[in-house]
């Protein structure tokens, strides 16, 4: 087998030859560098052909896949609520109004003069006579009232005992000569009682309740300056 392919090259050497104008090729590296011969394997690789690209393929190929978005997020709907009106209005509630801001204010610094002693004429703390202590309180507020309680009974809105509110004037008659006496109302309770501050001649300055038998008689009139 061996001699049978050193046979088959020596007889293509020869062939080969005889036509490269007249060259004599003596070894088969000679040949293959002179171009005259080639290894079998690189025919083969020469000889194969190469498949071309289906239209299947190339189509593939240039056909994109279509771009795609994430899907938006669905925002919740807002849940309603039913409004229960089954119960019926309770036509028997009665809403207090706010109080007066000033009124407040004003019983709190007549509760200063608690104690002091009954003087007449008198507008300190070191006595003070009835409309004296009135006068002292609205003085505060840069509030100007008459110096008798008599002239006192004149201003503002005369009102019902049934409408009296915190900081309204509260007159009284205490001798043959009309309104002779007067207090500030500091707090109405809740079954109506009525109280006030003033200053008495035997206590000085005080509270009492328009419920004791005394101004019950001599109560004549509540006013409203604020």
């Amino acid at each position: 087998m061996l001699n049978t392919k050193k046979l088959l090259i020596t007889t293509l050497l020869l062939s080969m030859t005889s036509l490269s104008f007249g060259q004599i090729i003596t070894s088969k590296k000679e040949a293959v560098k002179k171009g005259v011969y080639q290894k079998p394997e690189e025919k083969k690789k020469d000889n194969v052909a190469v498949p071309k690209k289906t239209e299947t393929a190339v189509a593939y190929q240039e056909v994109s896949k279509p771009e795609t978005k994430p899907a938006p997020k669905s925002t919740p709907k807002p849940k309603k609520y039913a409004i229960d009106n089954s119960e019926p209005e309770d036509k028997d509630l009665l809403i207090s109004p706010p109080e007066n801001y000033v009124a407040k204010q004003m019983i709190n610094n007549a509760m200063e003069f608690l104690g002091v002693r009954y003087r007449g004429g008198g507008t300190t703390i070191a006595g003070m006579d009835c409309s004296g202590m009135v006068t002292a309180v609205f003085d505060i507020f840069d509030m100007k009232l008459p110096r008798s309680s008599h002239e006192m009974a004149t201003v503002g809105e005369k009102i019902d005992v049934k409408d009296v509110k915190k900081g309204d004037l509260i007159f009284f008659k205490t001798n043959r000569r009309g309104i002779s006496h007067v207090g500030i109302v500091t707090e109405v309770t809740d079954d109506n009682e009525v109280k006030f501050i003033h200053s008495s001649t035997s206590k000085g300055v005080i509270i009492s309740s328009l419920n004791e038998p005394y101004y019950q008689k001599t109560f004549v009139q509540v006013n409203r300056v604020l």
